[in-house]
C-alpha cells in the first residue's frame, strides 16, 4: 500500500500565485479610487476658476448696477486672460498626464494578473495525466464544503488506488506505469461527469469530488467504472492488469476536508485488507456516511 500525505494538510495556505492575484486585484481597485480622486481635483479646480472669474465680474456687474455704469479695468484684462488660458493648459496636462499613467499602470496590472492567473492554472494540471494536481484542492474543496453546507446539497469523496502500481514499475519500469497512470486517467474522465473534479492525489492515487452526489450514486458511478475496466482489460494487450480499488465517503453537516479524506482513506484499507488474493479488476469497498 503506498503511504498517502497527511490530510490534515492537505488544506494548505494560499499559493504564492493566488496570493499575487490577490494583489493585484487590490491595486486595481486602488487605481480605480484615483480616477475618482483625479475627477474630484478637476472639479475642484474648475470651482476654482469660476471663483476667480466671478471675482472679477461680479463687482463690475455690482457697480454697474447700482450706478448704470460699467467698470473694467482693461488694463488687467490681459493678465487674467493669459493667466486662465495657462491654468487651463496646465490643468489639461496634468489631468492627460496622470489619466495616460493610470492607464498605463492599469493595462501592465491587467496584464500581469493576467499571466499569474494562466500561470496558476498551469501549476493546478498535473503534467502527466493532464488532471487537477495536489494542489487544487486548496481551492476545490473549500469550495465545495461551503457550497454543501450553504445549500444542504449532498457531496462525495471518493479515493481511488491504482493497485500493484508499485510492482508494475518494479517490473516494466516508469514508463509502463506512466502509461497506466494515463490510461488510468482516461477512464475516470470518461466514466465521471464534467462538473465531478478529478484529482491526482498521489503518485497512485486519484480523488474524485463529487458534487450534488449521494453515497448510492458513488457507488453506481463506480459499477460504471468496474464495466469500463473489465473491457480495458479484455481489450488492451498491455501485458497488465488494471486493478482499481476505492473507498467512498459521503459529507455530512460540520464534517471538514480532512475527515472526509481520512474517512475515504480508511474505507479504502479496509477494502485492502479484506480483498480476496485472485485477482479482481475493480474491487469495491463499503462506503461510508460521517455522522
Amino acid at each position: 500500500m503506498s503511504s498517502i500525505p497527511d490530510p490534515s494538510q492537505t488544506i494548505a495556505s494560499p499559493s504564492a500565485e493566488s496570493l499575487r492575484s490577490e494583489e493585484i486585484q487590490r491595486q486595481l481597485r486602488q487605481l480605480g479610487s484615483r480616477d475618482l480622486q483625479l475627477w474630484s481635483i478637476g472639479a475642484l479646480i474648475l470651482v476654482v476658476l469660476a471663483a476667480g472669474i466671478l471675482s472679477v465680474v461680479a463687482p463690475n456687474l455690482a457697480w454697474r448696477g447700482l450706478s448704470g455704469v460699467g467698470r473694467v479695468e482693461y488694463r488687467y484684462l490681459p493678465q487674467l486672460f493669459f493667466g486662465l488660458i495657462s491654468l487651463i493648459l496646465l490643468f489639461n496636462l496634468y489631468i492627460v498626464t496622470q489619466k495616460w499613467n493610470l492607464n498605463s499602470t492599469r493595462a501592465a496590472l491587467i496584464r500581469e494578473l493576467v499571466f499569474s492567473e494562466r500561470l496558476e492554472s498551469f501549476t493546478l494540471i498535473d503534467p502527466l495525466t493532464q488532471l487537477l494536481n495536489r494542489r487544487s484542492l486548496d481551492q476545490v474543496l473549500p469550495r465545495e464544503l461551503a457550497r454543501a453546507n450553504r445549500s444542504g446539497s449532498h457531496l462525495t469523496f471518493v479515493l481511488v488506488e491504482v493497485a500493484g502500481f508499485k510492482g508494475l514499475n518494479d517490473r516494466l519500469g516508469n514508463v509502463a506505469g506512466d502509461q497506466l497512470l494515463v490510461e488510468v486517467a482516461r477512464l475516470l474522465k470518461g466514466t465521471f461527469r464534467g462538473s465531478d473534479a478529478i484529482i491526482r492525489y498521489s503518485g497512485d492515487r486519484f480523488l474524485i469530488v463529487m458534487a450534488d452526489t449521494n453515497e448510492k450514486r458513488a457507488v453506481s458511478a463506480m459499477r460504471r467504472l468496474s464495466d469500463i475496466v473489465d473491457r480495458w482489460n479484455l481489450n488492451t494487450r498491455s501485458g497488465w492488469e488494471m486493478v482499481l480499488n476505492y473507498g467512498i465517503a459521503q459529507y455530512a453537516i460540520g464534517a471538514t476536508a480532512a475527515e472526509l479524506l481520512i474517512s475515504a482513506e480508511e474505507k479504502l484499507v479496509q477494502q485492502q485488507t479484506k480483498a480476496a488474493p485472485q485477482p479482481v479488476r475493480l474491487a469495491s469497498a463499503a462506503a461510508v456516511s460521517l455522522k
